[in-house]
């Protein structure tokens, strides 16, 4: 089905709002936009509890249940994740990709809100949602009897409405900044191949990622998660942002002096990403004890103490997540270095207490 009208992920609440609690709604997009989540978002917001049913992954007699003999006659039973006590959100999920029989035993559940002899509690929604065919993913043709049953939204990605999302969810940085920068790489259309393309979900993915290797990420490893989740230029793309952020505000850089803590506010993040990986720096450099540091141990451990202390004039909080204990409130650094660092910055010191 192609859109005639086009909405963005900001839109779909108020929409749901006023269509899907009066009638059921079908959400179409491409793949990875987010309809799933937006669906679930939208039940969260009513107190609904989201029931998802894949049309992939079903069978007719899986909505329609099984017979029981009662008093001589036959009765249909549907299952126990549809048939409830209480209202909810039924989403279905992927519907037109769902099989015709699986498809016309959604009929009455859709337009009438009943299956057999059940009947959807008072304040139950339905809502669909799938793939169109031109993005290259499972779709079957939609019966015009199920078609004229629901209201059609057409959705598609949005820069801002995502940015905006991933600001409250923890996104990386560098995936934030970077789309800030090349918003037209959030999403790309679906190749004819098969091989990775740009969604907001492959954006999430990659963020996870990067969160997952944390500082000890290389380029080895960015080009393998890179071209694992991103259409291919915007992969290339992206590994030359992150080398231009490291550059500017990397840690080889900031240790020989040649760049600084970045102190801006909306550098919060990467300050933090920073100060741990200077953290692991000083955990594998420095030995345990004094007597074993060679002249150019000595010198990196008074480098150290430089920048803990302009690290603590940009923020006493990120520095002390560099000379903080482990969980077990175990020292992580050497003793001997915490203690000239307790020396020549007490108020840093107090902060951990």
């Amino acid at each position: 089905m192609q859109a005639a009208v086009s909405v963005t992920p900001a839109r779909i609440p108020e929409l749901l709002l006023n269509l899907a609690t009066v009638r059921p709604v079908f959400l179409w997009g491409a793949p990875g936009i987010g309809k799933s989540s937006l669906v679930r978002d939208f039940a969260e917001s009513l107190g609904l509890e989201c029931v998802s049913l894949l049309g992939t992954q079903l069978a007719p007699e899986d909505l329609i249940g099984v017979p029981q003999i009662r008093d001589g006659r036959s009765v249909f039973c549907p299952p126990e994740t549809i048939a409830r006590d209480e209202p909810y959100c039924l989403f279905l999920d992927e519907l037109n990709a769902a099989t015709p029989d699986v498809q016309k035993a959604f009929y009455s559940l859709i337009l009438d809100r009943r299956i057999g002899s059940y009947e959807l509690p008072e304040g139950s929604i339905v809502i669909g949602a799938g793939n169109r065919a031109t993005d290259n993913a499972l779709a079957r043709p939609m019966a015009s009897a199920l078609v004229n049953r629901l209201t059609h939204v057409h959705l598609r990605a949005s820069a801002t409405d995502w940015l905006t999302w991933a600001g409250g969810h923890g996104i990386h940085p560098w995936v934030t900044d970077y789309l800030v920068d090349r918003p037209d790489h959030l999403w790309s259309a679906p190749p004819k191949t098969e091989e990775p393309f740009s969604t907001p979900r492959s954006w999430h993915m990659l963020s996870d990622a990067l969160h997952s290797f944390g500082p000890t990420l290389d380029e080895d490893t960015l080009a393998v998660v890179t071209h694992g989740t991103l259409t291919p230029s915007h992969a290339v793309s992206f590994r030359g942002y992150v080398k231009i952020v490291r550059h500017a505000h990397g840690l080889d850089a900031i240790l020989k002096g040649d760049a600084s803590w970045p102190h801006r506010p909306e550098d919060r993040d990467l300050l933090y990403y920073l100060a741990e990986a200077f953290r692991g720096r000083l955990v594998k450099d420095l030995p345990a004890s004094k007597d074993h540091a060679s002249p150019a141990v000595r010198q990196t451990a008074y480098r150290a103490k430089a920048l803990l202390v302009q690290l603590a004039e940009i923020s006493v909080e990120v520095a002390q997540t560099v000379i903080a204990a482990d969980a077990n409130d175990q020292p992580v650094l050497p003793a001997w270095f915490l203690v000239e660092a307790a020396r020549d910055m007490p108020r840093l010191v107090e902060a951990r207490r």
